[in-house]
């Protein structure tokens, strides 16, 4: 090389050096994409609270340790509000709490209907009373599902309209009791929840097939062996949060709905 080229030549090296380009395809890496955050708002009763889990924040009930505050904590979620409230019915939700999501909303979850029928009522009914109230309040709450199934069917609709860009995860309900070949009350309670997971179940199908981005989520498999009755019951037995998950429930709750994601 002569020494007019080698001169040019090593400016040109150190000119590329100074402003950090190398040589022909040594380029600059570039930063893998960064995955969409979650822009999450939680719906729903108290299984959506979180009653049951102890360290209750407000008069709602909810708690640090319900699945809302889980899937908080969970990379990739960011929990913007949860209006959840203990004592929600489908009415509550679709009066009070849908002004909580807009267009920026991503991810809804919803536990919703049990108290609609009145389930936790029921089931102290049915470890306090005799065989016939127990069965007539079951009764009674079976003829509430039609009713049910339409005021699921508008709440899952005022959804999709006020987060049209969400994707919405309803979950069902637990059974309460572990089956019991001795006592068919038990088994008649559990029947009642089976037919209300059912019922919601039903209402999302009819969600999806509308075009609603939502999806049901079932948490009863994840309970099996947990019940009222096993050795080891993720089901408040007793006091004011009976009938409702513990932690361990809730975290099973959580699980499941992140399953889903």
């Amino acid at each position: 090389m002569k020494p007019r080229t080698r001169l040019l030549s090593s400016v040109i090296t150190v000119v590329l050096a100074a402003s950090g380009v190398g040589a022909a395809g040594d380029l600059p890496a570039t930063a893998a994409p960064t995955a969409p955050v979650s822009k999450y708002v939680a719906l729903g009763d108290s299984y959506a609270a979180g009653q049951g889990g102890g360290g209750y924040l407000d008069g709602c009930l909810q708690s640090p340790n319900g699945y809302p505050a889980l899937l908080d904590a969970v990379k990739g979620i960011n929990l913007l509000r949860n209006v959840s409230c203990s004592s929600a019915k489908t009415t509550d939700v679709t009066a009070t709490q849908l002004s909580a999501l807009n267009r920026g909303t991503t991810l809804v979850t919803l536990t919703v209907g049990g108290n609609d029928l009145n389930v936790a009522g029921i089931a102290a009914v049915c470890v306090s009373a005799d065989a016939m109230t127990c069965s007539n309040a079951i009764t009674t709450a079976g003829s509430l599902l039609g009713a049910l199934a339409a005021s699921l069917a508008d709440t899952y609709a005022q959804i999709d309209a006020a987060a049209p860009k969400a994707h919405t995860i309803v979950t069902g309900y637990p059974y309460l009791f572990e089956p019991s070949t001795t006592d068919p009350l038990i088994n008649q309670l559990n029947g009642a929840t089976l037919l209300l997971n059912q019922n919601i179940q039903g209402a999302v199908a009819q969600a999806q097939a509308a075009g609603a981005d939502i999806e049901y989520v079932d948490v009863a498999q994840a309970f099996s062996g947990h019940g009222i009755g096993s050795t080891d019951p993720w089901i408040q037995m007793a006091g004011p949060d009976a009938f409702h998950p513990t932690p361990a429930g809730y975290l099973a709750y959580s699980d499941a709905i992140r399953a889903a994601l």
